[in-house]
């Protein structure tokens, strides 16, 4: 239950704080009553994203666990695994964030982004997470696009996963730079003003850092 509550998420330590965490023996600690105040529910968070529970009668202090099995049914079990779940999927959505692009080129793009214009992946569609933009904060535009797919889907000969790359482009450049090797027609984006690139280490990270920059100046 909590890897898929977690799943592809990051903890912001200072959000922790903001929701009610404290500090406590080395870990960062959040309770609440849960089942009408039946149940003390207790949630351990580590530096490294690490999620701990646990569910405590409020009369007797026993440990309370039926919630966590999958066989235990019935309206009282029930109400306390609502409640349980929706302790966990409100601290995922307040106090976690996306982290979805884990290869090495992804993750030097989005801190080179976050270092030089301060800006943050925005992921905009719940049906499509893998997706995610840039956005330029003055005139709103896009300037870049993260998405995973197949390569396959760049009609390259291969079923390997991998980060990419959306950028904006001056039209006048596009006949000259695709090859359908390392640079490709821009992926679910106007083709006449975008190019995608793969974040495979096929095109040097130096080149895409132009190529994120120039990008951006043509988002105004």
């Amino acid at each position: 239950m909590l890897d898929a509550i977690f799943i592809n998420k990051k903890l912001n330590l200072k959000k922790l704080l903001t929701f009610g965490f404290v500090m406590d023996n080395g870990a960062y600690t959040y309770t609440t009553n849960i089942a009408s105040g039946q149940f003390r529910m207790i949630v351990n968070a580590l530096d490294d994203g690490t999620i701990n529970t646990k569910v405590v009668d409020t009369f007797s202090s026993d440990e309370y666990v039926l919630h966590r099995t999958s066989e235990a049914c019935g309206s009282f079990v029930g109400m306390v695994r609502s409640d349980y779940e929706n302790v966990l999927h409100e601290i995922s959505d307040k106090c976690f964030e996306p982290d979805i692009f884990k290869s090495d080129y992804a993750r030097t793009v989005i801190q080179y982004i976050n270092g030089t214009y301060n800006d943050e992946l925005e992921f905009l569609w719940k049906r499509f997470p893998n997706n995610a933009i840039f956005r330029r904060k003055d005139s709103l535009k896009w300037y870049g696009a993260m998405l995973i797919l197949s390569k396959r889907k760049l009609g390259l000969n291969s079923d390997e996963v991998v980060d990419i790359l959306d950028l904006r482009i001056r039209s006048e450049d596009i006949e000259h730079i695709i090859d359908r090797e390392k640079y490709f027609s821009g992926y679910h984006m106007n083709k006449k003003h975008w190019i995608t690139i793969c974040l495979d280490d096929s095109v040097p990270m130096d080149e895409i850092f132009q190529r994120i920059d120039t990008s951006y100046n043509l988002s105004v």
